[in-house]
């Protein structure tokens, strides 16, 4: 039944206002009458009538946007189970884009963003005059419509670009071409009147113009980047970015007259680093193309970052970009000569001409002083933390999300980078540094202090390239074991550095005989509780003699202390020792540890004992580096984990690390350990997804993938309570994509590696759903087909694949009819797997790993723990690693062939659409 716009909108507005109560009494049913008009033909007509009367209330037109959102990724694909009609989307289109005129900013950037999903499936094939209407639209005089439209095409432009499939390409090059011209005089004519708003406009008016400067830039960015395949043979995308420098010298400028703490401010830091990002995409996309920018890229980032020039403009997060975009041109692979010159192209030979006669004497020296003596310095700041939290600083210096924008280890990169590449040059620059700082340092001199530790720093992160230049351990005698000796508050930071400086050079070169000295100096330092072993490699066969009486002073330490705090350090710096040990190389001989270890760990996430409140942390992540470093399993390691169910009843922030304990107990011993709490476990999963967030969800479906993957056998029958609630979550479409992705990626497992299994589970299922068998396994096809785009992982992607491949070959007519869905998603892992060999022109499946294939570890990768080697041997087992998708598309057509004739087989591929089918034959060329 179809439901009719008058009489429909009041009862559909009714119930919509029911589901914005806060009153689960009303809010329940509500959202259950919501859910099963979702599929009756005209529901979606009435939302779009509903959030487009600017008149209702904002929370009944924002719920209004995202039924109809959802209702976009599940039913607007014709293949979609009760998609809607064409008739109705023809209307919906129209109406989405008839008025840009919506007042509020958030159900702006929905509707935005729901147009652009329709776009993804729709445009330009069904959809040929949304650019169009778009184009128009940007050129209004009024404010309001002008920056709806302006918001709509930024959400279409970035959708299209990030179509994968040839055709898609095809298209968008298209598009790029045609609206390019506009695209960049739109955007000069918005950054113009920016630039006068700035001179003599009020907040507001520069705000506005702003915000559209900013739109329109991301809409230019995503064209110039994807939208051309030689954009060097392109005169207007060259002249937008060699203007690109200029136009950031006018917005740095501005910042001048522009507060530093208003929301224009931010607007405008936002644009500077959006010109960045241009620059950085396009180097990265089309190294070749860039090639005429590298000069000029060189000179404005040296003259911002190493010069006065950027003084009083500058921001920290621009000199990050700055530094990256010279860190991308120094070490940019496309740009090096072959050891042979003759054997280089010559791009590459002109862009390394270009390169050489910026990077002169004079330039880099003054780089590699500005680096270390501005840069390296620890600021105020620093210190501060330093002092009151030295662990906090130790966390914050080591990781963390927002720390790789952050500049230290920018500016660390870069010198690292620049060093290795122009070490010739710098060897003797740095060396020329140290040469300064013989000696211990006045105590009070603040500033000497910190040019030393600046230095060390140096010296530690270029050890691999000043292998040769210093004598080490004359250095190590003389000068850095003195430092340590040097008891001063102050000296503190100092001592530290010293510590990491020689850590980096243990590993490099540095004598036997001196290692107990060092030992020694170390046992010294824990004894004034100067906790320092954070940073910290050791050689085991030498340290083993240290390491009880290591672990008794720290032992005693933890009972010593009363600080919680300082509690949780000698817990972290136990781990640490622990952790560095193992990886040093005790690998099978950690077992020794144990007798220490396991105790630590019982004690420390023992939720009925009282130390657990301010020790579970850290007494978590040991547990998990023991498994980690673990060689096999013992029945002590086996026994505690009867901790884990308590801990899992916590749910507190600590659930990621005990996440990451089960699933290191599941590579360890995935039988012993799952026959001997997996069903426990599987409680205790149970409970936690009913009241869990969605990451949680996900962390928990993980566990039962793993065990899946490790365990075809014995993994579904233990984990089998979860699994039909996965099957369901399916079935109905769950609108979480990276739950769906998840769900997925467990029935994928079960699919491909147990089908007997997967058999009784769709049994029982079809009972639940009181279904016929083959109808439900229609449907899951149908949705797992429709929700592809929702997996992002290239291994569950091609599982995916596999799994449905694995069908075939059949003569049930559901699994023909969805025969087509099946090659799409096929095609589709193709193009993820399928890397060209350059030597020979063929493509291989990237993703198919062999035992030969040691993994290269490179300087600055921690050696593999026990736990990755034990991943890596599982993975030779995996389908996924072991079996070619593309012979593995071949055998199952072939197979299909046979069971059809050559004539129904043929019907059968015509249900394909041509592209693919092209595409198909492509990739299967050589079969």
């Amino acid at each position: 039944v179809s439901m009719d716009l008058n009489s429909a909108s009041t009862v559909v507005l009714q119930v919509l206002t029911q589901a914005t109560s806060q009153d689960t009494a009303v809010l329940k049913p509500a959202e259950e009458q919501l859910k099963q008009w979702e599929t009756q033909p005209g529901f979606y007509s009435v939302l779009l009538n509903i959030f487009t009367n600017h008149t209702l209330d904002i929370n009944v037109r924002w719920l209004a946007v995202l039924y109809f959102k959802n209702g976009i990724d599940r039913y607007w694909r014709r293949v979609a189970p009760h998609a809607l009609s064409e008739e109705e989307k023809s209307t919906l289109r129209a109406g989405l884009i008839t008025n840009f005129n919506e007042p509020v900013n958030q159900i702006a950037t929905q509707i935005a963003v729901l147009i652009a999903k329709v776009a993804r499936l729709d445009c330009p094939r069904q959809w040929p005059e949304l650019i169009p209407t778009l184009i128009e639209s940007v050129k209004v005089q009024d404010d309001l419509r002008q920056h709806r439209a302006l918001l709509t095409f930024y959400h279409v432009t970035k959708t299209l670009a990030s179509k994968r499939l040839a055709a898609d390409r095809k298209l968008f090059y298209d598009l790029a071409s045609g609206i390019y011209n506009f695209a960049c005089s739109l955007w000069n004519h918005h950054t113009d009147t920016f630039l006068q708003h700035v001179s003599s406009g009020s907040e507001a008016a520069v705000l506005s113009s702003l915000e559209r400067t900013l739109l329109s830039l991301k809409v230019l960015r995503k064209l110039t980047v994807n939208g051309f395949v030689e954009p060097h043979k392109n005169m207007e995308v060259m002249g937008f970015l060699h203007g690109i420098f200029d136009r950031l010298k006018q917005f740095l400028e501005c910042s001048r007259n522009i507060g530093t703490d208003n929301v224009c401010r931010d607007r405008l830091e936002k644009t500077i680093i959006l010109f960045t990002k241009v620059l950085l995409d396009f180097l990265d996309q089309h190294p070749f193309s860039f090639t005429p920018l590298i000069q000029r890229s060189l000179e404005f980032s040296v003259s911002y970052v190493f010069t006065e020039v950027g003084e009083g403009v500058t921001f920290e997060r621009f000199i990050v970009q700055c530094m990256n975009l010279i860190k991308m041109i120094v070490k940019n692979y496309a740009y090096k000569p072959s050891k042979n010159f003759e054997d280089s192209s010559p791009e590459t030979l002109e862009a390394h001409k270009i390169k050489m006669a910026f990077f002169t004497y004079p330039t880099l020296t003054e780089i590699c002083r500005r680096l270390v003596s501005h840069y390296f310095l620890l600021t105020e700041e620093e210190l501060t933390m330093w002092e009151e939290d030295p662990e906090g600083f130790t966390v914050e210096e080591t990781g963390g999300d927002s720390w790789k924008y952050s500049l230290r280890p920018c500016t660390e990169v870069l010198f690292i980078d620049i060093f290795h590449e122009y070490n010739q040059t710098l060897t003797p620059v740095l060396l020329e540094m140290m040469q300064t700082l013989q000696g211990p340092t006045n105590v009070e001199d603040m500033n000497a202090l910190l040019i030393k530790d600046a230095v060390y720093n140096a010296v530690g992160l270029a050890a691999y390239e000043l292998f040769d230049s210093v004598d080490f351990d004359q250095w190590f005698k003389n000068q850095l074991l003195p430092e340590l000796q040097v008891i001063h508050n102050r000296y503190k930071p100092l001592r530290r550095r010293v510590i990491w400086l020689i850590g980096q050079w243990i590993s490099v070169k540095f004598k036997s005989d001196l290692r107990p000295m060092l030992y020694e100096a170390i046992c010294n330092l824990l004894q004034d509780q100067d906790l320092v072993v954070d940073d910290f490699e050791f050689r085991t066969d030498q340290f083993l003699p240290y390491l009880e009486t290591m672990f008794t002073l720290l032992f005693q330490l933890l009972q010593q202390v009363t600080e919680c705090d300082t509690k949780m350090h000698v817990l972290h710096v136990l781990s640490c020792v622990i952790e560095r040990v193992n990886i040093q190389g005790l690998g099978a001989d950690s077992k020794n540890l144990y007798p220490f270890l396991l105790p630590v760990i019982q004690l420390s996430t023992d939720v009925s004992q009282p130390p657990h409140v301010y020790l579970l942390e850290d007494g978590l992540e040991l547990w998990l580096v023991t498994l980690e470093n673990s060689p096999c399993v013992t029945p002590e390691l086996l026994r505690i984990f009867q901790n884990m169910s308590p801990l899992l009843e916590l749910s507190s922030e600590n659930l990621r690390t005990c996440f990451k304990i089960i699933n290191g107990y599941i590579f360890l011993s995935s039988t012993e350990f799952l026959q001997t709490y997996a069903v426990g476990l599987c409680q205790s999963f149970c409970e936690l997804l009913k009241e869990i967030t969605t990451e949680g969800q996900v962390q928990v479906l993980k566990v039962v993938e793993n065990a899946l993957k490790v365990n075809p056998v014995l993994g579904p029958q233990m984990f089998q309570p979860i699994l039909p609630c996965v099957f369901r979550g399916i079935i109905e479409g769950e609108r979480y994509p990276v739950v769906m992705s998840t769900y997925l990626g467990v029935m994928g497992r079960v699919l491909l590696q147990n089908t007997s299994f997967f058999s009784s589970l769709l049994n029982e299922m079809a009972h639940k759903f009181n279904q016929e068998m083959d109808q439900l396994l229609g449907n899951m096809i149908e949705m797992w087909v429709d929700r592809m785009d929702n997996i992002t992982q290239p291994e569950r992607r091609k599982l995916s694949a596999l799994a449905l491949l694995s069908l075939l070959p059949s003569d049930n007519s559901v699994i023909q009819d969805k025969f087509c869905g099946i090659i799409n998603i096929s095609v589709e892992g193709l193009h993820d797997v399928m890397t060209e060999d350059p030597e020979t022109g063929t493509y291989k499946d990237c993703m198919l790993m062999s035992h030969l294939e040691e993994p290269k570890v490179t300087e600055d990768e921690e050696p593999p723990t026990e736990q990755d080697k034990r991943k890596k041997m599982l993975a030779l087992k995996d389908p996924v690693h072991t079996v070619s998708l593309q012979q593995f598309i071949y055998e199952k057509l072939k197979a299909q062939q046979e069971l059809l004739g050559e004539q129904g087989f043929q019907s059968l591929m015509e249900t394909v659409d041509t592209e693919i089918v092209t595409q198909l034959q492509e990739f299967l060329q050589g079969f």
